[in-house]
């Protein structure tokens, strides 16, 4: 059946907080909010698997959700990703849908998820949400977000990353553009929307489908509910190697996976992964075609993991100096 899109916001935000409840609690099965200290922000030792905190930007109550794997030692540094969750989406629906916290396990590191106001983030360009339209500071709250856990956590300040999807991977961009926290970012079926006159060097991986409708591959305005109007992804992608002075590319093809890399100074690289015929998703997630639909994402390629090819390029990729 397929559902008409005037329902959507709706159904998002029924469907996304009726299934979240349970991927919020401890290992220890305590309530993730008790950590809330009231005062702006949550402080205090970070628990060990998934918990709830709040931080007070521009004076609105933000939240975001952790993982912290058991395994990473009290006192060590660590890298800290931080992953956006797309339109319609929220920070507990990214973590179960995108596997991170497993890859975190593997990997050592934290995961942070925050929640965009009325599930969305804005990136420029007056998109997306009502965020977007009001001109909320998301840059201002992901940077808090940074701060706060570097004070509760040992946040290696070398190895702080972003990454998400659609709206969430503009957001990257956004990131990127506006701030100099970031040694690398990840944006997956995405593109940049807005001003960016000035941005520091990062390494980047940017992973998308060319059968993409909603951002599309080749630029222009896609078909979904924002209907964003971007550039082409190739450019993109090649505005970045300006801004690193990166080398030529060198392009590789597994079929449908073509991979441009190209090498810049200070280790940094920039990269694009292009999936032939794959849609707007996550490569990798597993399928679920019903909160796919109410999302506005199409079936995931199983053509590579995003999440791992993501993270072995993070790690690769530590703030150069």
């Amino acid at each position: 059946m397929k559902l008409p899109r005037i329902a959507l916001p709706l159904l998002a935000v029924l469907a996304l907080l009726a299934g979240c409840t349970a991927a919020r609690r401890a290992p220890n099965g305590g309530d993730p909010g008790s950590a809330d200290h009231g005062g702006g922000a949550d402080h205090g030792p970070v628990a060990a698997g998934s918990s709830t905190r709040t931080i007070t930007v521009d004076g609105v109550a933000r939240t975001y959700h952790v993982y912290r794997p058991a395994s990473l030692p009290p006192s060590a540094p660590v890298p800290l990703v931080v992953m956006l969750h797309g339109g319609f989406g929220s920070g507990s629906q990214a973590e179960q849908w995108y596997g991170w916290d497993a890859e975190a396990d593997s990997g050592r590191f934290v995961v942070a998820y925050p929640d965009g106001i009325n599930h969305a983030w804005a990136v420029g360009g007056g998109c997306c949400g009502d965020p977007g339209r009001t001109g909320v500071d998301d840059v201002h709250f992901i940077s808090e977000l940074v701060a706060a856990l570097s004070k509760d956590l040992p946040v290696d300040p070398a190895r702080v990353y972003a990454t998400g999807i659609s709206n969430g991977g503009l957001m990257s961009y956004r990131l990127a553009c506006d701030t100099t926290l970031f040694a690398a970012i990840g944006p997956d079926s995405a593109t940049l929307l807005g001003d960016c006159p000035s941005p520091a060097p990062v390494s980047v991986v940017h992973i998308h489908g060319t059968a993409d409708q909603n951002i599309p591959y080749g630029g222009g305005r896609g078909d979904g509910v924002a209907h964003i109007d971007g550039p082409p992804v190739p450019d993109v992608v090649a505005s970045w190697r300006g801004v690193d002075t990166c080398g030529t590319p060198t392009v590789t093809t597994a079929a449908p996976v073509t991979t441009s890399v190209a090498d810049c100074p200070g280790g940094r690289t920039v990269e694009l992964i292009t999936i032939d015929g794959a849609g707007h998703q996550w490569p990798g997630a597993s399928p679920r075609p019903f909160m796919q639909h109410v999302v506005g994402t199409d079936p995931p390629s199983t053509a590579l993991n995003a999440t791992d090819t993501i993270w072995r390029f993070f790690a690769a990729h530590p703030k150069s100096g």
